[in-house]
């Protein structure tokens, strides 16, 4: 059962679509709901690979790579003030400022089995499947001596068949997100490996 079921499966106002914030606003209400720098370095990491594969893989123009940029930059951005009512919140104010309904659809697609909402589109499956190991790959940078450089999809794939490394990523997750894509567990590490190290 779904942990912070949402109730719901439509979001927003189909009217409003295209309606998007810019980056800088984005950026604004994350520093002002996100006091954790670990957490926003989080936000920006899912981020900038949603974005990156968006233009490398999916051939977005500009105003759709801004839609998968903007999803992976605010989809846990009321977790650390608001932990019981994760997802809700953001969707809410997302609601209030007229966004886009895909993107918010998206943020609340990225963890179905804790808010009941499935993945549809090709963003919706890849924000679940990236911010997943996402974390994982920088759980997995942070004890090298040498973090990003040198890493590859090999050694993050061992650690994921360590239960004891990153143990509150659920490993259930990550193979129920991978299922849902056309992309292998090995490519879509290397990507996120090299799309996320510079992030800062």
């Amino acid at each position: 059962m779904a942990t912070h079921n949402l109730g719901r499966s439509t979001f927003g106002d189909p009217k409003n679509a295209g309606n998007l914030m810019n980056i800088a606003e984005a950026h604004q209400l994350l520093n002002e709901w996100v006091p954790n720098d670990r957490l926003r370095l989080h936000m920006k990491q899912v981020a900038a690979v949603m974005k990156a594969w968006a233009i490398k893989k999916e051939n977005a123009n500009e105003q759709t790579a801004l839609n998968w940029e903007l999803a992976g930059l605010l989809h846990d951005a009321d977790w650390e003030k608001y932990p019981d009512d994760h997802c809700r919140i953001i969707i809410e104010e997302l609601e209030k400022r007229n966004i886009d309904p895909e993107i918010i659809h998206c943020i609340a697609s990225h963890g179905p089995n804790y808010f009941g909402v499935q993945p549809e589109n090709t963003m919706d499956k890849m924000i679940y499947a990236i911010d997943e190991l996402s974390g994982f790959v920088h759980a997995s940078a942070l004890i090298r001596p040498t973090r990003y450089e040198g890493m590859d999809a090999k050694s993050v794939l061992k650690k994921l068949k360590t239960p004891s490394f990153a143990a509150q990523v659920s490993r259930e997750d990550i193979n129920d997100s991978i299922s849902r894509i056309d992309t292998s567990i090995d490519e879509l590490i290397q990507f996120i490996i090299e799309h996320q190290k510079d992030v800062s």
